[in-house]
């Protein structure tokens, strides 16, 4: 069953963003909360908290949904003039231009609410729009250079340091060594 069968007018969105594919883009971010949360510290140790783990999965289903959407917006044209993507959901006029963009907007604020499920700890949410601009970036990277898969992969792997850095904290700043595991983690996720 669709999601449009399931969930109607949403439905549309949620298979415009290909929503069923958040799950493949999750492992590595909760690995990197697991890693956070179970590595040793220099400092005192850091607690499982719900609240963080609501706080991954808050952030990365807006910050994957405003990308998606995005790039949706941002390709609309090009779908329209390829055989394979003209029936997507802006060409085909199954979803307009402004409720796309309204979609996008509320995921971007999706987002940013899962970075302040951090506070106190204010670097996920003082680092949230550059985070954005990796992500939306990527919609133009297509159109100068033949690297996009890279940047892609690059959007992708903040994924696992965001995490690692919004639940260790500002120490990280203090002790950058300790953001080695979340990088190699990351590095993985650019080359996969």
């Amino acid at each position: 069953m669709s999601f449009n069968a399931r969930f109607g007018r949403l439905g549309d969105f949620l298979e415009m963003i290909r929503f069923s594919h958040t799950i493949f883009a999750l492992p590595f971010a909760l690995l990197a909360g697991v890693m956070a949360w179970t590595a040793p510290t220099i400092h005192q140790p850091i607690e499982f908290s719900w609240i963080h783990f609501a706080g991954i999965l808050v952030a990365m289903i807006g910050a994957r949904s405003a990308a998606m959407a995005f790039n949706r917006l941002v390709d609309r044209k090009f779908d329209a003039g390829n055989a394979r993507t003209r029936n997507r959901h802006l060409p085909s006029g199954k979803l307009s231009i402004g409720s796309v963009i309204a979609f996008t907007v509320v995921s971007v604020l999706v987002f940013l609410a899962g970075t302040a499920m951090f506070l106190p700890n204010y670097l996920p949410l003082a680092m949230s729009i550059p985070v954005l601009i990796v992500l939306l970036g990527y919609s133009y990277s297509k159109r100068f250079t033949s690297f996009s898969h890279f940047w892609l992969g690059a959007a992708l792997a903040l994924a696992p340091i965001c995490v690692w850095v919004a639940i260790r904290g500002p120490e990280v700043i203090a002790e950058p060594l300790d953001l080695i595991p979340a990088i190699i983690l990351g590095l993985a996720v650019l080359f996969w």
